[in-house]
């Protein structure tokens, strides 16, 4: 217990910088590897051949959508349970963490009976040419059949960096992703189980997360407890947990079918430019889970210290978490504007239309990534504070109100350049978007920071 006061009162009383720090990167480390996972599974899978490296592609969205069907459950819950902590209020904590991880079970094990029902239909639909549906049917069987453990281990995930267990998550997301990085070229090159090798390193990956997270539950390491005792569904709970995850689901449902009608854009043009999407959206989602990482960090502090009505100490982690977040997204910009067709070279030597498609595609969208991290911090305050009608707003802007009649119409005009620019012209709309919610809430903020000012001044009298 001593040890979960001191990480109440580290959110509460330690500098800001220090908090992020201590939060941050340990979050920013293990969503890293994780999406350095996905990069790593590509480039093997990429040993197989370029229909193979498409099939992965169409599936990703799948993966998408499970994480986020944990991302609802999990991160919907952690903005709650900061706010809860933040009001002192550690057994209600507990109630909506038990509620929150049965439900995400329930609900993901019915989400994935339906999807393996219908998996070759779900496939075309997500772009799988009559080349790539074979291996793509083979791995995403095996992935989808053991998503639950991916639900399971997201919705922990969120729910333990609530309450500044962060470096847990990181040890958990280290020892899976490692794990699948290791096998993934034993399964596909050594025992040449192909493609469906990709998935069993995948799903026994997940297991070892999971028995990670199980060992917490039981030997009670959590501040938070677990417990079907704590399950109560009641609709306070869930409203709560719904307003902020529903909008971060469908950002992820907006991602996936962005990611299909890309495919289904890019299907036109043959395996070579399904296959170079694909890539890119990896290795873009390398730079942007380590933003992801840090606001999963950043977004307990907002939101304990707007519960706590701490304003100070709320900005201050706003500017920096600004500040560092598009240090970073530049960072990253230059080397991949500098550098595009050697990275994307790594996956395959001997594609020359995918190598041409996708150096185009990874310079299109580094020009827009500086600006990334600013639409990402403010995304994460409204959700940390429980706007999640505006951060929901954010996040369609970006893959749905922007990006979809773009990728419609777009290729149809400008051929496959339209599916090159389309991304990128669709975040430089969202940037805009972004800066307009940004003034409405630092206002907001300045006048709840008076009102508290006044009301001290009124009981000192």
């Amino acid at each position: 217990m001593k040890t979960n006061n001191q990480k109440i009162n580290m959110l509460k009383n330690d500098s800001i910088k220090k908090v992020l720090l201590k939060l941050g990167i340990p979050t920013m480390i293990g969503m890293m590897v994780s999406a350095l996972y996905s990069v790593v599974d590509a480039y093997f899978v990429g040993w197989l051949g370029t229909s193979q490296i498409g099939a992965i592609t169409v599936v990703f969205p799948i993966v998408q959508v499970i994480i986020g069907l944990g991302m609802m459950f999990g991160s919907g819950a952690a903005s709650y349970i900061s706010r809860l902590l933040g009001e002192n209020k550690n057994k209600d904590a507990s109630k909506v963490a038990s509620t929150a991880l049965i439900t995400s079970l329930i609900v993901g094990a019915v989400i994935i009976i339906l999807s393996l029902c219908f998996l070759k239909t779900i496939l075309i639909k997500l772009g799988a040419t009559s080349t790539i549906l074979p291996y793509a049917t083979q791995y995403a069987f095996i992935y989808v059949s053991g998503a639950i453990l991916n639900i399971f281990n997201v919705t922990m995930n969120n729910i333990m960096t609530s309450e500044g267990k962060a470096k847990i998550t990181m040890i958990a997301m280290f020892l899976g992703c490692g794990l699948n990085i290791i096998l993934d070229p034993i399964f596909i090159g050594v025992f040449n189980m192909g493609i469906q090798g990709a998935g069993f390193a995948t799903v026994i990956a997940q297991i070892v997360t999971t028995s990670m997270y199980l060992y917490i539950i039981i030997r009670k390491k959590s501040f938070l407890r677990f417990s079907p005792k704590l399950f109560k569904p009641t609709k306070k709970t869930y409203q709560e947990i719904l307003k902020v995850g529903v909008p971060i689901l469908v950002f992820q449902v907006l991602a996936s079918t962005v990611m299909g009608l890309s495919n289904n854009a890019a299907s036109i043009y043959g395996d070579s430019a399904v296959a170079a999407v694909g890539v890119v959206t990896r290795i873009l989602t390398l730079g942007s889970y380590v933003v992801f990482g840090f606001m999963k960090g950043f977004q307990p502090v907002a939101g304990f210290n707007f519960g706590a009505k701490q304003y100070d100490r709320l900005n201050k982690a706003i500017k920096l978490a600004f500040k560092w977040s598009t240090i970073f997204c530049s960072m990253m910009a230059i080397i991949l504007v500098l550098f595009p067709s050697s990275i994307i070279s790594i996956f395959s030597k001997n594609d020359l239309t995918f190598i041409e498609v996708g150096t185009k595609l990874i310079r299109a969208n580094a020009y827009i990534f500086p600006f990334f991290g600013f639409q990402m911090v403010y995304m994460s305050l409204f959700l940390a504070m429980g706007k999640g009608k505006d951060g929901g707003l954010l996040s369609i802007s970006r893959q749905g109100i922007f990006f979809i009649p773009l990728i419609l119409v777009l290729p149809n005009i400008i051929g496959l350049n339209g599916v090159i620019w389309a991304q990128p012209i669709a975040d430089a709309l969202t940037v805009l978007l972004t800066l307009l919610f940004a003034m409405k809430v630092k206002r907001e903020i300045n006048i709840l920071k008076l009102r508290k000012l006044d009301l001290v001044s009124e009981m000192s009298y």
